[in-house]
């Protein structure tokens, strides 16, 4: 699902290609993409006036009021081209003609989850998550104390951070040096701001990365797996820092990805699906699953 890094790079590229432009045609064919009775047909004949990111929505305003709202969800993406195009409804889902060219929504896959809204007001897809990249570290402690939950699930949750992913955390987790399973009640002051700190940081530098990968064209590689990440996506491969394999916790169709030497003081943390297998057999240690892997 694209997050913060994504949605401020597709914004940038918007911004240069539609603001200020006319709405031409608007043609939606995925049967579920559509969330509202009005329609895109709305905003025919407008010009568009300003982009916003709400969470991991992406926003597009127009003079007379309207807003269309689009959320990728984890398989949408976005694409642009100088010539209009027709959606298919089965990858193509949706065209929107500008007098500067064409916007796509694709998405890949049967299961069709992005969607579209069309509204006055875009107050009511904010689920009130603080902006990570503009806040100080006593609004970021506060947040983040304002509830016990681990701190996968907190960075994560919409409502306490704005933007922030599984790949994501899974960078930022890593960088503070913190186990994406340690509880927000436990964290101490220093823990705080080192992963404020890591928050700023990982999105910064990746948002500096997708820019400069993507120039002046607009962002075609829109992917929760990029080259360069130190733990997501890289289960089995070798940490950047300290050479030890990374880890992963699975869970329904997510997957947490983590470094045991950098984060976990050398524990192997328990993957559900394995460890309900395993039982007393789980692997305590790194150590101890090479050793288990060797002897089989």
């Amino acid at each position: 699902m694209p997050e913060l890094p994504d949605i401020t790079v597709y914004l940038e590229a918007l911004e240069r290609r539609i603001v200020g432009h006319t709405l031409e045609r608007a043609e939606v064919a995925g049967p579920f993409l559509l969330r509202t009775e009005r329609t895109a047909a709305e905003c025919i004949g407008h010009r568009v006036q300003g982009l916003r990111r709400v969470g991991k929505r992406i926003a597009i305003g127009f003079y007379h009021g309207v807003w269309l709202v689009l959320h990728l969800m984890i398989a949408g993406r976005l694409h642009w081209s100088s010539k209009p195009k027709k959606p298919d409804g089965r990858r193509t889902l949706a065209a929107f003609t500008f007098d500067s060219g064409c916007l796509t929504l694709t998405e890949a896959g049967s299961r069709k989850r992005a969607s579209l809204h069309v509204v006055n007001d875009v107050k009511s897809f904010d689920p009130g998550g603080i902006d990570v990249m503009a806040s100080t570290l006593a609004e970021f402690t506060a947040v983040l104390r304002s509830a016990n939950h681990t701190m996968k699930r907190s960075l994560t949750d919409p409502h306490l951070f704005s933007g922030i992913g599984n790949a994501y955390s899974d960078e930022i987790l890593h960088r503070a040096c913190l186990s994406p399973v340690m509880l927000t009640s436990r964290i101490s002051d220093e823990e705080i701001a080192r992963l404020h700190r890591a928050v700023r940081e990982s999105m910064t530098e990746w948002i500096e990365k997708l820019r400069a990968d993507a120039g002046e064209n607009f962002p075609e590689k829109v992917t929760a797996f990029r080259e360069g990440m130190a733990v997501h996506g890289r289960y089995g491969l070798l940490c950047p820092v300290c050479g030890t394999k990374v880890q992963r916790i699975r869970y329904a169709s997510n997957e947490t990805n983590y470094c045991p030497q950098c984060q976990t003081g050398g524990k192997l943390l328990a993957d559900r699906a394995l460890s309900r297998l395993l039982r007393q057999d789980w692997p305590k240690s790194i150590e101890e699953l090479e050793e288990m892997r060797r002897r089989s």
